[in-house]
């Protein structure tokens, strides 16, 4: 065969190869479009159960409009790469909707309509340094009868919330009709008359902030039945409920029906009065439990015991003293003390309370029982009665002795919870649950109701929270008036953990599946270590520093006392203490900037072994590897 026939056959061999190549690729595309593997380490690009079944019961298409500033934010590639994590999470919820859902993907230019349509849905624009322009990264939705609903603006510090928000922007078009939820309590969120001042007083803001969302329907603390329509229940400060109330309580819960449940083994927003009263002395808080329900539930409740905490305690002002003063019974619990993995309290900064109360299962109990917030160990538990005319908040560190103990101070109750009312639904006029001499319960006169269930149909969903002057404004939200409008200043997430609950509580079982995800952004976990062990030898000598300190302070305490002479001038003992201390001291900061260099000297080594790693080892591997390959080629070809 001739050399140029060779090359035309290599020629053509080539050209159909390339024909060949693009075929092949464009059937790929065609025959795999759709097909997705999620190869890392959380799934982060894969929805969960309850988000796909959310999208599966949609019945009419949904609009949804990501509006992202792409040219504004050109200059930023964190925000950019956050906006293409919005953007993948939202065409996931395209593809697995079928076509229920039809996403736009919109960057308003200045002046342009799709800006003014961004703020006439109410999307955030943002003014960065890094750009002239406003930057607009907000999501919109609307569905076949224009309802709308919002996210104002993604925030990256919200990542690990970024499905569950977009699922619940669905699930509001999807369900436009507003929650209802049936309150159940012995004050008087809502306001109204004051007798001492003889005016209306304001609905508590956490009230006011929940009635923006919900329809909250106030059932009163005596009733039979919960209505139909009633999607959960807000107890707060269930006192003196009759036996009738209690049992549509039970068996609504037992149905299904979500609740949150605030008690307080002293509330001193519910302060006792009356001719039981002493004359002349200030209120004193009243207590509130459901001992009938929780005891059934298999769980317990501290009535009558107080969760004091000498780490969380927060400063008063009293009228005794002018000086702040720890008070162990409110306590500012902070993140730390909260749960991470729960939707409800996972983006919460610090929540206050006041003479709480704690939850504990019971020996034996098939319930679950999830902390939310907990106190530190320096806690114990002190009895209410304590707390009744506490001049002075210093009295309560008197002998105060930590148990060591974490105190479950909110919780959320889950799975199968039995009746406390195994015998049926009680009489008219029986006040207690008390089983007879049969061992059941006391039944109507009517037999028991056919619709009487004596243990749940499905696993329960109970937020337990054991305070509630953690409602009271003073202790959370700062209200003001602006132009004749109350401003709310939060200082603290009260407000933001009831709706927390009540927004997460008033979902399907398929919203509240879906639970925090794990952050996109990949943390130098080495470096982070590295950090934190030289703090830790930081810490360390610092804290030696300071003993030292002290023992030499009280070393020059005990020469002063021992001189006779009276003379003012420093003795040469003294003097050559002193002296020592102080080139002891020079030492010991010494000490402190070289832990300091240590750490940046570790993570410069780590940072130039992974750059010889990235720059020389794989480039030289790839290339003996190409040069072995050609070598036994050419050695096949000689042979």
């Amino acid at each position: 065969m001739s050399t140029k026939l060779q090359q035309r056959l290599s020629a053509t061999s080539l050209a159909l190869l390339a024909v060949a190549f693009v075929a092949a690729v464009m059937l790929s595309n065609q025959l795999f479009s759709g097909w997705k593997l999620d190869l890392t380490e959380d799934r982060l690009y894969t929805l969960s159960d309850g988000t796909k079944r959310i999208l599966g019961k949609i019945e009419e298409p949904i609009n949804l409009y990501f509006y992202y500033s792409d040219q504004a934010t050109a200059g930023i590639p964190s925000l950019r790469s956050y906006a293409e994590r919005v953007r993948e999470m939202l065409e996931e919820f395209e593809d697995e909707a079928g076509g229920m859902i039809r996403l736009s993907v919109i960057d308003p230019l200045p002046f342009s309509e799709d800006e003014d349509r961004a703020a006439q849905f109410g999307l955030q624009s943002v003014q960065l340094s890094a750009t002239p322009d406003p930057v607009y990264m907000g999501l919109a939705g609307t569905d076949s009868v224009d309802n709308e609903a919002i996210i104002p603006f993604f925030q990256p510090d919200k990542e690990e919330f970024l499905e569950y928000d977009i699922a619940k922007l669905v699930t509001s078009l999807a369900q436009p009709e507003r929650i209802v939820i049936g309150l159940v309590s012995g004050l008087e969120l809502s306001g109204g008359f004051d007798m001492e001042t003889q005016r209306m007083r304001q609905p508590w803001v956490v009230y006011d902030q929940a009635s923006q969302l919900f329809d909250i329907r106030d059932l009163g603390t005596s009733f039979d039945e919960v209505d139909e329509d009633v999607s959960l229940l807000w107890i707060v400060q269930p006192r003196d409920l009759s036996t009738e109330t209690q049992y549509a309580i039970d068996q609504f819960i037992l149905r299904g029906g979500k609740a949150l449940i605030m008690v307080d083994p002293m509330a001193d927003v519910d302060p006792a009065s009356g001719p039981g009263m002493p004359q002349g002395m200030p209120p004193i808080g009243q207590g509130s439990n459901l001992p009938t329900l929780f005891e059934a539930w298999g769980i317990g409740f501290s009535e009558g015991q107080v969760v004091a905490d000498a780490q969380l305690a927060l400063p008063i002002t009293t009228g005794m003293s002018r000086r702040p003063v720890r008070h162990y019974g409110y306590l500012g619990v902070g993140a730390e003390r909260m749960s991470e993995d729960d939707i409800v309290t996972a983006d919460l900064s610090v929540v206050n309370l006041a003479t709480a109360g704690s939850f504990a299962l019971a020996e034996g109990s098939a319930a679950t029982l999830e902390p939310l917030l907990t106190s530190s160990e320096f806690a114990a538990q002190i009895a209410a009665s304590r707390f009744s005319f506490l001049p002075d908040p210093a009295q309560l560190q008197d002998g105060f002795s930590p148990s060591g103990e974490n105190y479950v101070l909110v919780a959320r109750l889950s799975g199968m919870l039995k009746s406390a009312f195994p015998g049926g639904r009680p009489a008219a006029g029986i006040d207690t649950a008390e089983p007879n001499e049969d061992g059941q319960a006391a039944e109507s006169a009517a037999g028991d109701s056919p619709s009487h269930l004596a243990e749940s149909t499905e696993p329960a969903n109970v937020i337990l929270v054991g305070d509630v002057d953690m409602l009271d404004d003073r202790l959370w939200v700062q209200v003001q008036s602006f132009f004749g409008q109350q401003i709310a200043n939060a200082f603290a997430s009260n407000g933001a953990l009831v709706v927390n609950a009540l927004e997460n509580l008033s979902g399907s079982s398929d919203l509240i599946g879906v639970r925090s995800r794990a952050s996109f952004s990949r943390p130098f976990t080495t470096v982070d270590q590295l950090r934190i062990d030289a703090e830790a030898r930081f810490r360390e000598t610092e804290q030696r520093l300071q003993d030292e300190l002290n023992e030499t302070e009280s070393r020059l305490r005990e020469l002063q006392s021992s001189r006779e002479d009276g003379d003012l001038l420093l003795s040469t003992e003294q003097q050559t203490e002193i002296e020592r201390f102080i080139d002891q001291r020079a030492g010991i900061r010494r000490e402190l900037r070289a832990v300091q260099r240590n750490l940046d000297r570790d993570i410069e080594r780590l940072g130039t072994m992974l750059k010889v790693i990235n720059i020389g080892l794989v480039p030289l591997l790839l290339t003996v590897f190409v040069l072995v390959a050609v070598w036994r080629r050419n050695r096949g070809s000689a042979a």
